[in-house]
C-alpha cells in the first residue's frame, strides 16, 4: 500500500488555506474582501492564512486602487497551483485506496 501522507503538502491542513486555494484555483484572482466572505472568517485570520500562503510562494498579492478605494487581490501562483493539485491527487489516492 502506498503511504499518501507523505505526498500531503502540509500548508492545506487548514481548512483556511484549503478553502482560500479551492477559491482561487475556480478564478484567476479573488479580492480580500470576497475571500472573506465567502470564508466567513475575520479579516484577521485570513490575513494570517495568505501570509503563510504568500511566503511559500502559493499565493501572489496584488494592491491597487479603485478611485480612491484601496483594493488587494490575490491569485494561486503556479507553484501554488502545482503544489494544491498534486494535494487533491494524494487525498483522492488515500480515497480510493480502500477499493
Amino acid at each position: 500500500m502506498k503511504n499518501w501522507f507523505e505526498h500531503l503538502d502540509k500548508a492545506f491542513e487548514s481548512k483556511v488555506r484549503l478553502g482560500i486555494m479551492s477559491l482561487l484555483m475556480m478564478e484567476d484572482s479573488q479580492d480580500f474582501t470576497t475571500l472573506r466572505e465567502s470564508l466567513g472568517i475575520t479579516d484577521g485570520n485570513l490575513a494570517s492564512h495568505l501570509k503563510a500562503l504568500e511566503k511559500l510562494e502559493y499565493v501572489a498579492m496584488e494592491k491597487m486602487f479603485v478611485g480612491r478605494k484601496p483594493k488587494t487581490k490575490y491569485s494561486a501562483t503556479k507553484l501554488g497551483k502545482k503544489a494544491f493539485k498534486n494535494h487533491l491527487t494524494a487525498l483522492e489516492g488515500m480515497l480510493n485506496s480502500g477499493k
